[in-house]
């Protein structure tokens, strides 16, 4: 038996929540270390966005080439209403972070920088692509889409599957199995749907489908705070 299954037979596992669900999104490994750094700094108060040297660099290089970094996004995600707009107003962050990360598409380096926020009942994940392409037509290619307007944007809301990942704590390879279902709105930039895209995901640790009223109140409250957002007239 892992420390894991143990632990989860007594009760809720702090660190199996921290990572039993992960959207397949970007870096693994970076995530899971930020999650074991923070975690315990966490207990106690709502995480906060910093960023350390090698953030601060990409915040410099994102700024210079006029785009959102990773510590901007997460910033706008961290409100101190979050865990109200999620429906679980007594809990707080527990981990949050940001990342500036890169899509190889093509041939081109397309910058994807994202905000992750943590709490003991949802993962909340808000991200930027600037690859310039429109989201219209987008809801024919995704699962159970549904065409949707955010702040006066243009959105596409749809389904995508997560994956659980289970650490024997005593050592041992870790296993993985399919999860829970993640709820993503994907947003235009502006009104016209010119190009590029945001994406705001949620999804549960329990692996129980995510609240699509929740996902609906946070974007139209973070969406108009991000740097840049042009406002609908």
């Amino acid at each position: 038996m892992t420390e894991e299954v143990a632990a989860a037979e007594k009760g809720p596992n702090p660190w199996a929540q921290a990572i039993a669900a992960l959207v397949v999104v970007g870096a693994l490994g970076g995530a899971l270390y930020v999650i074991q750094q923070n975690d315990a700094k966490a207990a106690d108060k709502p995480a906060t966005c910093r960023a350390d040297d090698e953030d601060r660099k990409a915040d410099e290089a994102a700024k210079a080439a006029q785009r959102l970094s990773g510590t901007q996004l997460c910033t706008a995600l961290n409100r101190t209403d979050l865990p109200t707009l999620l429906g679980t107003p007594t809990e707080h962050a527990r981990t949050a972070y940001g990342s500036d990360g890169s899509v190889e598409t093509g041939g081109k380096s397309i910058p994807s920088p994202e905000g992750t926020v943590q709490l003991d009942t949802y993962t909340v994940k808000l991200s930027r692509s600037y690859d310039g392409l429109p989201i219209g037509g987008m809801q024919d290619l995704l699962n159970e889409a549904q065409t949707k307007t955010i702040a006066g944007h243009p959105a596409v809301l749809y389904s995508s599957p997560t994956i659980a990942i289970q650490f024997n704590l005593g050592g041992g390879k870790s296993q993985t199995a399919p999860g829970g279902v993640a709820r993503t709105l994907v947003v235009a930039p502006d009104v016209k749907d010119g190009g590029g895209s945001y994406e705001l995901s949620i999804w549960r640790q329990d692996d129980v489908r995510p609240d699509d009223t929740a996902l609906l109140r946070i974007a139209q409250q973070v969406f108009p705070t991000i740097p840049g957002w042009t406002a609908a007239r």
